[in-house]
């Protein structure tokens, strides 16, 4: 998903900035009003970036010949709603860049925009729907933190269709060879990342209830297991 140094062409980089721009501003904003209404959240928030910087900078060799990762922004945005993890993410996609060589400061708009702006937004959209439906935190959760994954590298395949499109077919064609080239690896990997985000949920409920329940992630209804202390109540 990280978009190495220098691989984007000036102006679509230049561009992707702009574009992650406003999003990064909002949610610096909403970062502020969260933990104004409510400090005892910043622990939790610290845990939800902690969460997507590690996941994020894992590299897991594909068969394809490129390297994949999770992305981790599925559970900030279930906890905090998206625009907070559109900062949360660029500070992540930041310090990877600096500290790890991961990214790069020239492509940090566009990988902000697919990581920390589409991804959430897709979990959180995806994570509201299966709720409404009647479904309980777990699926919800797990559906969440899967299309974040796949829908992130969706993104950055189009980023760089957009940029390299295909001689003869165009974007069309570029963005099947570069989403062809992720999925392989990543379908698995968005499973894994679906796991494991349900397991630190329920990891959640058991040691701070009260705090989901602030923010609006358990609720009264959920009874199904997912939620022991809300079952027993």
């Amino acid at each position: 998903m990280h978009i190495a140094e220098g691989y984007l062409p000036p102006l679509h980089a230049v561009a992707w900035t702009v574009v992650a721009a406003p999003f990064v501003v909002h949610g610096a904003r909403a970062v502020v009003v969260r933990v104004r209404e409510d400090p005892d959240a910043k622990l939790l928030l610290g845990a939800a970036g902690a969460f997507t910087f590690v996941l994020s900078a894992l590299k897991i060799p594909s068969v394809t010949g490129s390297s994949s990762h999770p992305t981790g922004t599925g559970l900030g945005a279930v906890l905090f709603r998206p625009p907070v993890m559109a900062l949360v993410g660029t500070v992540v996609l930041l310090f990877q860049a600096l500290l790890l060589a991961h990214g790069g400061l020239t492509t940090l708009g566009a990988n902000v925009f697919s990581l920390a702006v589409a991804g959430p937004w897709i979990a959180y959209g995806s994570y509201r729907a299966v709720r409404r439906l009647g479904g309980s935190l777990g699926p919800a959760v797990f559906v969440a933190a899967f299309l974040a994954d796949l829908g992130t590298y969706t993104v950055t395949s189009a980023q760089l269709a957009l940029a390299f499109p295909d001689p003869t077919s165009g974007f069309g064609g570029a963005f099947l060879t570069f989403a062809s080239i992720f999925s392989i690896t990543q379908i698995p990997l968005a499973v894994a990342e679906g796991l494991l985000t349900v397991l630190v949920v329920r990891l959640l409920v058991r040691i701070t209830p009260d705090e989901l329940r602030r923010l609006g992630v358990l609720r009264p209804r959920d009874t199904t297991g997912t939620e022991p202390t809300e079952a027993a109540a």
